[in-house]
């Protein structure tokens, strides 16, 4: 089977090399600084102006479910990431310690929607209780994670955090403009269901955005000399362990409660993804001017290409699970 890179990945690859060799410095940093604000602002009215209140109702028509993967991906997940955290402390030459705040920001973060609901979709298994759950996951997600992350960073005692400075800047910046667009969905939201992908570029427009403006900065403050290529290795490696130890957790927990392979591929999917479009943009309101930025964010975007990766081998086996599962079923319908 083979797999190559997509456009999109390629890009942000690509903003990382242009960052590296050509960092923007100065009036134009601040400037490009601003103006990822202001994107960020209004990709989450977007995002508020798209999503239907039936969506969040419809969230808890499956409560068992939705519990299960709100648990894996608030409670379980942060958890995971505690003891890789530790290694900031234990081992600083492979894990500095804005590397180790990366993977407790990795740990907080809400379900991908997109991915989520379209492997769920590739794998037969349940769309609507993934269309709930993925949604839920982001709504919540902007209230949970900066909570979740003073928790874990109080806990685990690294890194440094300014509690009202972050929950200041999430109203402000993101449940506001979230709010706002939602207000506002009776006149923009067929506009939006007809254009999808012109939201879906903006999106990735954004992304770009905030990964050169945020390695820029990371460049010009020494990031290539204070992180080593050991540390990049480790971190390939842990976001590989992270996802499949969290992968067969799922599979072996879900199975006990009697769910059906449909509900497991739901769970598998919308518990164990964590979302680069909602990740990015809250890092830039969390951690801005944080001369570690690219360190922080670095556990999330490989998390990200390794979980799509890894999710498109999967939902073709869930796939062909559910369809011989399925069969006699079908076969006995006259």
């Amino acid at each position: 089977m083979k797999f190559r890179l997509d456009t999109f990945t390629l890009l942000l690859l690509g903003a990382i090399v242009l960052a590296t060799f050509l960092p923007v410095r100065g009036s134009a940093a601040e400037a490009l600084s601003v103006a990822g604000t202001v994107a960020v602002a209004l990709l989450f009215f977007l995002h508020g102006a798209a999503l239907s209140r039936q969506q969040i109702i419809d969230g808890a028509t499956h409560w068992r479910l939705h519990i299960i993967i709100t648990a894996f991906t608030f409670v379980f997940f942060p958890l995971m990431v505690l003891p890789v955290n530790a290694l900031s402390g234990i081992a600083p030459r492979w894990m500095p310690e804005d590397l180790g705040l990366g993977f407790l920001y990795l740990g907080v973060l809400p379900s991908a929607v997109s991915s989520s609901i379209a492997y769920t979709a590739m794998a037969r298994g349940n769309v609507p209780a993934a269309i709930c759950s993925a949604a839920a996951s982001n709504v919540f997600g902007m209230m949970l994670t900066p909570f979740l992350l003073i928790l874990l960073v109080s806990t685990s005692g690294g890194g440094s955090f300014s509690v009202l400075e972050a929950l200041k800047d999430i109203v402000v910046q993101l449940l506001l403009p979230f709010a706002v667009g939602h207000a506002m969905r009776p006149w923009l939201g067929g506009f939006l269901a007809r254009h999808e992908n012109l939201a879906s570029r903006y999106d990735q427009c954004v992304i770009w955005l905030i990964v050169y403006s945020a390695f820029s900065h990371s460049v010009v403050s020494g990031l290539w000399e204070n992180l080593p290529l050991t540390a990049i290795g480790l971190t390939i490696v842990l976001c590989f362990a992270l996802l499949g130890f969290f992968m067969l957790v799922a599979h072996l927990l879900v199975r006990r409660f009697g769910f059906s392979l449909e509900d497991e591929a739901a769970v598998v999917f919308c518990g164990s993804k964590k979302s680069l479009a909602s990740g990015l943009p809250m890092a830039k309101v969390l951690f801005s001017g944080h001369p570690g930025f690219g360190m922080i964010v670095l556990p999330i975007m490989c998390y990200n290409q390794i979980q799509v990766i890894v999710g498109a081998m999967l939902a073709q086996r869930y796939r062909r699970l559910i369809e011989a599962a399925n069969e006699p079923a079908a076969a006995g319908k006259p």
